[in-house]
């Protein structure tokens, strides 16, 4: 079984590459210090720091950053870091139980809506999990997002992987796809994967709605089907989901399924935590997982 990996770096910011989709976040200048800021204030939640100390932290003057702060999250950062303390988290169980139970008996035998957008999901078979994408080219590309670089990779058959670029990742990103795919040609073409990112970050609709390819066990992509179910400001439990996909007991062996996601966002293993509130166990860093549910809950409150 595997087991929940812990805390790692979190992401670091690098210049925008050809193919970058437009957003809020990818200003040259404002999107280090933003990236930096959202890591400090993740770190340091319990503090909950000022808007002086956040500006300093990002060298720049409180009302400037307050204002670029706001463009990037849709609140204030204090609003914002309230957004990532457990006492939130365990607000947000409490709202989205309701929302859930629903939404989980529909998405496990119907198509499934992320951000609105038409999402399906087909798993590989086992042989060509077997395989290592033997006949398969997957096209790549570098991108920037709301929390720093993004390795987005697609096939004709849809999105094989989307993760964030941490600090002690390979130089090469192609370097991390060779081990997940080691028989597939991989192509750099990062026109073809911007329209991913988009999706994930900017709830841009793609024509023809979302298709993601997935390679795992047939528990595992239980689970992963049952995540694409938990909308968007929503949070729900490793047992909860455990409880959808078989048993209660199973809990543990969803957060191993959910260690094991290749598509990040798109897959939303960060909207399952602890019940009593704690967020952590995410692949890419526990800071970068309360920063994306603090930011989905700045979208929902923003609205």
């Amino acid at each position: 079984m595997a087991e929940l990996q812990e805390s790692r770096t979190t992401p670091l910011p690098v210049p925008p590459p050809p193919g970058a989709v437009a957003g809020p976040w990818d200003d040259a200048a404002d999107e280090p210090r933003i990236t930096a800021a959202i890591r400090y204030l993740a770190e340091h939640y319990t503090e909950q720091p000022s808007l002086d100390a956040l500006a300093a932290q990002a060298h720049l003057h409180p009302h400037h950053f307050q204002r670029i702060f706001k463009r990037w999250a849709g609140v204030s950062p204090k609003r914002f870091a309230q957004f990532l303390t457990v006492e939130h988290a365990k607000a947000l169980l409490r709202e989205s139980a309701s929302v859930l139970d629903a939404a989980l008996d529909v998405g496990l035998s119907g198509p499934s809506r992320l951000h609105d957008l038409f999402l399906s999901c087909e798993a590989m078979t086992p042989g060509e999990y077997k395989a290592a994408g033997r006949d398969l080219v997957i096209r790549y590309g570098v991108h920037p997002s709301p929390f720093g670089p993004v390795l987005a990779a697609v096939t004709d058959r849809g999105i094989c992987f989307l993760g964030f670029l941490l600090a002690e990742d390979p130089l090469d990103p192609a370097n991390g796809l060779s081990a997940d795919w080691g028989s597939a040609t991989l192509v750099e073409d990062p026109a073809a994967t911007a329209a991913v990112v988009a999706a994930a970050f900017g709830g841009v609709r793609p024509d023809g709605g979302l298709h993601l390819l997935v390679k795992g066990t047939n528990f595992q992509v239980k689970v992963w089907r049952a995540l694409l179910a938990i909308p968007p400001g929503h949070v729900t439990t490793y047992r909860r989901i455990a409880e959808t996909v078989c048993s209660a007991r199973a809990a543990r062996a969803v957060g191993g399924a959910c260690a094991a996601n290749s598509i990040s966002v798109l897959i939303p293993c960060h909207r399952v935590i602890r019940s009593t509130g704690v967020i952590d166990g995410y692949r890419w860093s526990n800071p970068l997982k309360r920063s994306l549910i603090g930011w989905e809950s700045a979208q929902t409150a923003a609205e």
